[in-house]
């Protein structure tokens, strides 16, 4: 037979429905719930604080120190005391004295007479060379040179000739001027003695007269042919000393072609090769005096501002050091270095050359009573960085701020953040930057 099933939540609803107790039992239920409620929202809220509380705690706790060896690590003690600064940069050995030798002359490279490290003389011929046009040119100038001579010998017998001729009229004139004046004289004594009429004497006054003017222009004209003589002999030497030297320049370029050394030294380079065209001013060749050398340091830019001419300085050339003073310092600034050129005062040890690599070390200056230590890795003079410094017991580094004064090569002057005794670390830290303080193992 069939039976219908219901749920029994139904069934439950439908008694609780009829029954005379429905409504108590509904309030009960009731004010279960809520406590239940209650207590669930309290225990949340108890989870959320304590959850809140650990959070905020562990927040608070410092992270974990690493550990780094100290092998791995270089320390130095603060100390106090004077401290010598100095600024080191790399060079080379370089001759006090060099001759670039530059072709004159464009021509024909012919022969290599000497090759790089023979040593020269000033009359030493390197190498020679040849130009046909410019050997022509140089026998037309003596040519030219010599006809100009023999014009000027020319000139100078044609203008004596016109001033002997003038100085012949001249006195021509001069000797019947004077005779005029005596003839004058006498026929004024005999006028007064009556045995000479008047007319006669006043024709002997004009006669005087007349010539006494043609005596003064001829003086005149003497001195202005002795002039133009001069004149054109001056035209003459002018365009002689004229040819004379352009055929001393033809000459000196022709013998320009046998390149000689100039200096007493060393034949450093000769870039050129046998067969080779090279125009004017191409290097033919470099000479240099190979035991008058300098030293020329590369300093970098942020340290040579101190550097001054006349400061000491050493060069080490790897077999030997040898003492100097600043010579000259360049006054701009290339690839981040200043060029500062050291004169060598010292004997030079055996090996040294031209363009040998040396190292060079310069005295700045030397403060006395100042607090110093080893320079770190990173921080530049009279700025602000931070160190790790050492506990006492060297298991420990925390993390110090420090002010840096002055510095020199291997040492830096410290004003603020450590005292005599302490011990930092000055190697390269920046793997725990994030970090203020390290376990030392």
């Amino acid at each position: 037979m069939f039976r219908p099933v219901f749920p029994e939540s139904y069934a439950d609803r439908s008694l609780a429905r009829f029954s005379p107790f429905a409504g108590a039992v509904d309030i009960i239920r009731e004010d279960l719930s809520a406590k239940r409620r209650k207590r669930r929202f309290l225990l949340a809220g108890a989870t959320a604080a304590a959850v809140l509380l650990i959070t905020l705690g562990l927040s608070r706790l410092k992270p974990a120190a690493p550990t780094v060896e100290k092998g791995t690590v270089w320390m130095d003690t603060v100390k106090r005391g004077p401290m010598l600064r100095q600024v080191r940069g790399p060079g080379t050995l370089v001759p006090m004295e060099i001759r670039w030798i530059s072709a004159s002359t464009e021509g024909r490279i012919e022969r290599l007479v000497v090759l790089p490290g023979t040593p020269v003389q000033p009359e030493s011929i390197l190498l020679e060379m040849s130009n046909p046009v410019l050997e022509r040119d140089a026998l037309d100038a003596e040519s030219q040179l010599r006809a100009a001579q023999a014009e000027l010998i020319n000139v100078r017998a044609k203008t004596e000739r016109d001033v002997m001729d003038q100085q012949a009229t001249a006195a021509t004139v001069r000797s019947d001027y004077h005779q005029a004046q005596l003839q004058e004289e006498t026929n004024e004594g005999l006028y007064k003695e009556g045995l000479v009429a008047g007319l006669t004497l006043k024709l002997s006054k004009v006669r005087a007269e007349e010539l006494a003017t043609r005596n003064a222009i001829e003086e005149k004209r003497v001195a202005a042919v002795a002039d133009a003589a001069r004149a054109q002999i001056a035209v003459q030497e002018a365009k002689l000393e004229q040819l004379r030297a352009l055929a001393e320049l033809k000459h000196s370029q022709k013998e320009a072609l046998h390149v000689r050394a100039g200096i007493p030294g060393v034949l450093q380079e000769l870039p050129i090769q046998v067969g080779q065209e090279v125009a004017p001013g191409t290097t033919l060749a470099k000479v240099a005096e190979p035991t008058k050398l300098k030293a020329q340091l590369k300093i970098a830019e942020t340290q040579a501002k101190d550097v001054q001419i006349g400061q000491p300085a050493s060069i080490d050339t790897r077999n030997g050091i040898v003492e100097g003073k600043v010579m000259r310092i360049d006054p701009a600034v290339q690839n981040g270095t200043v060029t500062v050129d050291v004169a060598l005062e010292g004997t030079l040890p055996a090996g040294a050359r031209p363009d040998l690599s040396v190292d060079g070390t310069i005295e700045l200056d030397r403060l006395k009573d100042v607090l110093y230590v080893g320079r770190p890795a990173f921080g530049q003079e009279k700025s602000l960085i931070s160190l790790f410094r050492v506990n006492e017991d060297g298991d420990e580094a925390v993390r110090v701020k420090v002010r840096l004064g002055k510095s020199s090569v291997n040492t830096v002057e410290v004003l603020e953040g450590l005292k005599p005794g302490d011990k930092v670390i000055l190697s390269d830290m920046s793997a725990w930057d994030s970090y203020d303080r390290v376990r030392l193992k």
